[in-house]
């Protein structure tokens, strides 16, 4: 058994600065230490999938990241996994525990989970090793993490047994450093603007230089590629529903730039709970656009449930700074010309798409690398 700061003071010297998670009573040694350290940050993400994607932009701005979560979350995890993490080569170092660990008791709901986590890991083709249980074996398991993250550019696992971390009392209090506000009154009219009108203005008021444009998967990206593509834009291909969480961990990298995230509404209806995440955490930087046309377009339009509720009243109450609904050019650029994030705009959008729309023809990886370039980011795993 070792102590939580053992880990931690190394971890931190190689860079790891910026941990996220979902609580799990094995690692509430390691959070509660990472808490109360004033030179790192922690991230209470909503669920395991947006604590990787989340990990992922900070480690995409050139800063280690890890991301922590109990076995039972890990299947939380597989899409961003699979679709950001391995499609774009973005290691983060995941600690994730073993419960229901084979011959140990547990609770039945960790059974299944703890006679798999090894194997989901190998499908997932993540190199993985035990989490060290010994004091002087902790900087050779992060000098062999680094290695393999460098190297392949993918994530590495360190799986945590049972009594692998001493207690660590919780010694500070977080204070959300904003308050939920209010919204404006749901708009009457219908919507003005196409997506890709929307889409337009948006690159009109994001210059290259200070600015980063995040296009969740689907229509969105495809139609940002079309209209300038760009070094600053990041264009999701999978992890639906992270584009979101993804530009939280960059915006909190990148604070001199602003963030845009380009959204929509099937997506942030699949992780509303990033809302919550980013009302808690996000910067003056960081700016949320839902395009929100009611349909899931790019698989047949068939109804989301956004017609039926506000998701900018839900971001509100989630304590983005300011959070409105509109259907208009006019108020469109009136949300892109602020900088008092984290911002939160619903832009209801008319339905339809080009015929000729184009995929976009840079690969992930080279968008990545592109984008890593383009903020001057120099890390071994950027080429891959």
């Amino acid at each position: 058994m070792i102590e939580a700061r053992d880990f931690i003071e190394p971890a931190k010297a190689s860079g790891f600065k910026t941990w996220t998670g979902v609580p799990c009573s094995f690692l509430t040694p390691f959070i509660n230490s990472v808490i109360d350290d004033v030179e790192m940050t922690y991230i209470s993400s909503a669920n395991e999938g947006d604590a990787v994607a989340t990990a992922s932009g900070s480690a995409l701005a050139g800063q280690r990241a890890v991301a922590m979560m109990q076995n039972s979350g890990l299947g939380n995890a597989v899409s961003p996994l699979s679709s950001l993490n391995w499609v774009f080569r973005i290691p983060v170092l995941l600690i994730i525990t073993l419960r229901g660990e084979p011959g140990l008791p547990d609770e039945p709901q960790h059974e299944l989970m703890g006679q798999i986590t090894g194997r989901i890991l190998d499908e997932l083709k993540i190199p993985w090793d035990w989490f060290p249980r010994e004091a002087d074996a902790v900087e050779g398991a992060l000098m062999v993490a680094n290695w393999q993250m460098e190297k392949t550019g993918l994530p590495y696992a360190m799986v945590m047994r049972k009594g692998s971390v001493a207690p660590a009392a919780l010694n500070s209090d977080w204070v959300p450093a904003i308050s939920p506000c209010a919204v404006a009154a749901r708009e009457p009219e219908e919507p003005q603007l196409s997506r890709k009108q929307a889409l337009e203005a948006v690159v009109e008021s994001t210059p290259e230089n200070d600015s980063i444009v995040i296009g969740t998967t689907g229509y969105t990206g495809r139609e940002l590629f079309a209209i300038n593509d760009r070094p600053n834009h990041f264009y999701m291909v999978g992890s639906m529903g992270c584009a979101s969480s993804f530009g939280l961990g960059l915006s909190l990298a990148q604070p001199q730039r602003k963030v845009l995230i380009a959204d929509g509404d099937g997506a942030v209806l699949m992780r509303m709970g990033n809302l919550a995440t980013i009302g808690a955490y996000g910067g003056a930087n960081l700016q949320h656009l839902l395009l929100d046309n009611g349909v899931h377009e790019s698989t047949g339009g068939q109804a989301t449930v956004s017609r039926a509720i506000s998701l900018a009243g839900v971001a509100a109450a989630c304590g983005y700074n300011n959070a409105s609904e509109a259907v208009s050019l006019v108020q469109l650029q009136s949300f892109l010309s602020r900088k008092n994030g984290p911002e939160f705009l619903q832009l209801r959008t008319r339905k339809g798409v080009s015929e000729d729309l184009p995929r976009p023809n840079v690969s992930p990886v080279e968008v990545k690398a592109r984008l890593m370039r383009h903020l001057g980011v120099d890390v071994p795993w950027a080429v891959h």
